[in-house]
């Protein structure tokens, strides 16, 4: 988009946060593309729920969606109404609708040193990839989500990111919790547009060592959500027992590279150059959610040194 855009957004998307942080719009479940939140306080807030369940001897289960395309997905008409709804009016209105209209689109084909060409098509649906404004406008369009789900279960978002815990005491309550939790939060995707993939929305049930593990047999649609015993958020790879080893396992090959790397240009670089590689290849690596799973029994550094 040109600088000029851009500029002009950055312009809009303050007064628009401004209105939206005085008024206290945005749901305080929501971690993604805001001042004063990160993965790690995303990840935070899903592990502490998670652990103060254990602690009360409660079955926790997690519902970890996947959307497909979801910022491809926004419907604009959708999207207007939510930004009246939330004071959103009259002259910001119009220009946010200016913003979103008359865009247009269309593919390029390059076959044999020759270029196919489609018929231009006017966008309808889906935020400006790479704009200021999109990943604001997508908070603003996911918002009201939260609001189905926490009857029934704690969510998690992080922009299109969004997980459930489920935390009963009963067995048969759990398994029911969990099958209204997808199928309202599939509901209110479908009324907004979005499609839900459930070939990668998968359970995961968090218990300790003496724990009761259930057979999570859950069907939506005629299919059988997968149940997984890791999963990857945020770049965390998180397992049913919160112990952290196969998110150190896979973090040990890539510290091994980086310090193959360092000691290969070593001879060859100053200081400051190898201090630079040390923080954008190991340290970056090594710090991201060290407040989880630093701790843990499974010892990075004895791993380290084996290898």
């Amino acid at each position: 988009m040109p600088s000029f855009s851009k500029n002009f957004e950055k312009i809009i998307f303050r007064r628009l946060i401004q209105h939206l942080d005085y008024n206290k719009i945005l749901a305080n479940e929501q971690f993604g593309f805001r001042s004063k939140t990160s993965t790690d306080l995303a990840s935070f807030h899903l592990i502490s729920k998670i652990l103060e369940a254990l602690n009360n001897r409660l079955l926790v289960g997690g519902i970890f969606c996947d959307l497909r395309k979801a910022f491809d997905c926004v419907d604009h008409k959708i999207l207007l109404a939510k930004m009246y709804q939330y004071g959103i009016t009259v002259k910001g209105l119009k220009l946010i609708t200016s913003y979103l209209q008359d865009r247009s689109q269309r593919v390029i084909i390059s076959s044999r040193s020759k270029l196919y060409y489609s018929e231009w098509e006017s966008i309808r649906q889906g935020v400006p990839q790479g704009s200021v404004l999109g990943p604001l406008l997508f908070l603003i369009y996911i918002n009201d989500l939260p609001q189905t789900i926490n009857s029934l279960a704690d969510p998690v978002l992080f922009a299109d990111d969004t997980s459930m815990l489920v935390k009963l005491t009963e067995p048969w309550e759990f398994l029911h919790s969990i099958q209204r939790n997808i199928i309202n939060a599939d509901r209110w995707f479908k009324s907004n547009s979005l499609l839900l993939n459930m070939d990668k929305t998968h359970l995961l049930q968090f218990y300790t060592k003496t724990g009761q593990i259930m057979d999570l047999e859950v069907r939506y649609e005629n299919k059988q959500i997968t149940t997984v015993n890791t999963i990857k958020f945020l770049g965390l790879i998180i397992d049913s027992t919160l112990s952290w080893k196969q998110h150190i396992d896979s973090i040990i090959p890539k510290l091994n590279r980086a310090c193959f790397a360092i000691r290969q240009v070593k001879p060859y670089m100053a200081l400051e150059a190898l201090k630079m590689i040390y923080f954008s290849y190991f340290y970056s690596i090594v710090t991201y959610g060290i407040i989880f799973w630093g701790n843990s029994v499974h010892s990075i550094f004895s791993k380290f040194r084996k290898e």
